[in-house]
């Protein structure tokens, strides 16, 4: 049976011959699918949007922010930060989605015995952040909205920089990171759409859940020509979710929210009357592969460049903002209460009978995951816009905190894996020595 992608299994001298760009094209999307590059882009954005946003040259910066596109009267006229973060994030939350629904129908999600540790590594990885936030600012009820700002991991930074350093980590451990990161991503959603809405429009809402059904019944019925034809689900599919998108943004509910049920109507695995080989991708994996060079490489960095773009106020801004007990809250909760949630929670869960960790994690391989996840960048950057607005001082503050924590949790954590990897590395080398030259390592050798 042909494979639906090209990019995937057909030599580039097949590829359209005379369409260079094309080639390119494919080149390029290869390209933004590695952790490493889609981090690296993530980064870049942020820091051109904060080195703007501190330049002589910022009002430029906060003038094409704020700048204002779309249709009024469909509740669509907004700054260009506001689509990034609405809009373009959407296509994030999509692919968080299809994550989502993967694990639970074909991945480690499905079972119990290999989801409960990392799912309630996740649960603690949430719930211990927002406590020290809140025991930290209490003194200050009107700080309290921004309890959840430090209970999302930025799954996308956290797995690049494992992939930057892990190279001789145990598989197990970038599993436990993958299932903690799409876990804590749903507890974060659920947060956004339970605590950050505060009106529904009833009409909208249910105009949005019906196109979201007519996408689900398409996607599901007609699985095999979407994922024959990828030109089909641009074409007809994107439009329908579009306006599910902005059906759900009228009705007050925070528009990604649409971007994640829409991942989780796409099918996963084939059906047998299709009769497709169990090796063919299911649907969501090939959306997910298609889509994703589109998040990685445009929508997350722009919103990153946006939302990032904070105005310091120099050195003195920088001290004020260490001294704000929310800038202090959102510091201690990730580089600190987010390890320890993660640490303490998995080690409670190993305490019941029958639970065990992979038996080639170590606890410090573990510590240094929940370190990793204190990389709250993403998700943590939007759950700010949401909490406090612009004109709030606590709103660029707990900017700096979310970069400033990220930084020192990256550093943290690649300092303690790098050390774990180069004894992994040494470890693997002994293994394949071969003393004896007879060909075979070693460490498989018998008396």
């Amino acid at each position: 049976m042909t494979s639906p992608d090209p990019a995937r299994n057909t030599p580039a001298s097949a590829q359209f011959p005379l369409r260079g760009s094309y080639a390119e094209a494919l080149r390029i999307g290869t390209l933004l699918r590695k952790e490493t590059v889609g981090g690296g882009l993530l980064v870049l954005m942020a820091a051109i949007g904060i080195l703007w946003a501190n330049s002589p040259w910022a009002e430029a910066y906060f003038t094409l922010r704020d700048l204002e596109v779309g249709y009024e009267p469909w509740h669509l006229q907004l700054s260009l930060g506001a689509w990034a973060a609405d809009g373009l994030l959407a296509i994030f939350f999509f692919l968080i989605g299809l994550e989502l629904k993967r694990e639970f129908v074909a991945g480690d999600l499905r079972r119990f015995s290999t989801a409960i540790v990392p799912v309630v590594a996740a649960a603690g990885g949430v719930t211990i952040p927002a406590l020290v936030y809140v025991a930290i600012v209490a003194q200050t009820p009107g700080l309290l909205r921004g309890w959840a700002i430090p209970t999302a991991t930025d799954i996308a930074f956290a797995v690049a920089v494992l992939a930057l350093i892990g190279s001789h980590l145990p598989g197990p451990l970038r599993i436990f990171l993958l299932t903690l990161a799409v876990v804590d991503d749903l507890i974060a959603i659920s947060i956004i759409a339970i605590f950050y809405t505060e009106t529904i429009a009833i009409v909208p809402l249910l105009m949005g859940l019906l196109t979201i059904a007519v996408y689900a019944v398409l996607a599901q019925r007609y699985r095999q020509f979407f994922h024959l034809k990828p030109a089909a689900a641009w074409l007809i599919l994107l439009p329908i979710g579009v306006v599910a998108w902005a059906f759900v943004h009228a009705s007050g509910i925070h528009a990604t929210i649409a971007g994640v049920l829409l991942g989780f109507t796409i099918p996963v695995i084939h059906r047998r009357r299709d009769q497709v080989p169990d090796t063919e991708p299911g649907l969501a994996e090939e959306f997910e592969h298609r889509f994703r060079p589109l998040s990685a490489g445009f929508a997350v960095p722009v919103f990153a460049f946006f939302s990032a773009g904070v105005a310091i106020g120099g050195a003195e801004g920088f001290l004020s903002a260490l001294t704000d007990p929310v800038t202090i809250g959102i510091i201690a909760a990730l580089v600190v209460g987010k390890p320890v949630g993660i640490v303490l929670a998995t080690w409670l869960t190993t305490r019941v009978r029958g639970i065990r960790l992979d038996p080639s994690l170590r606890w410090v391989d573990i510590t240094g995951v929940g370190l990793l996840a204190g990389i709250g960048f993403t998700v943590s950057l939007l759950v700010t816009e949401l909490s406090f607005t612009a004109t709030d001082p606590h709103h660029d503050h707990a900017k700096v905190a979310i970069l400033l924590a990220s930084v020192v949790a990256a550093v943290i954590a690649s300092a303690l894996l790098a050390s774990r990897n180069r004894r992994y590395r040494k470890i693997a080398q002994n293994d394949a020595e071969d003393t004896d030259n007879d060909g075979i390592p070693d460490v498989y050798d018998r008396p």
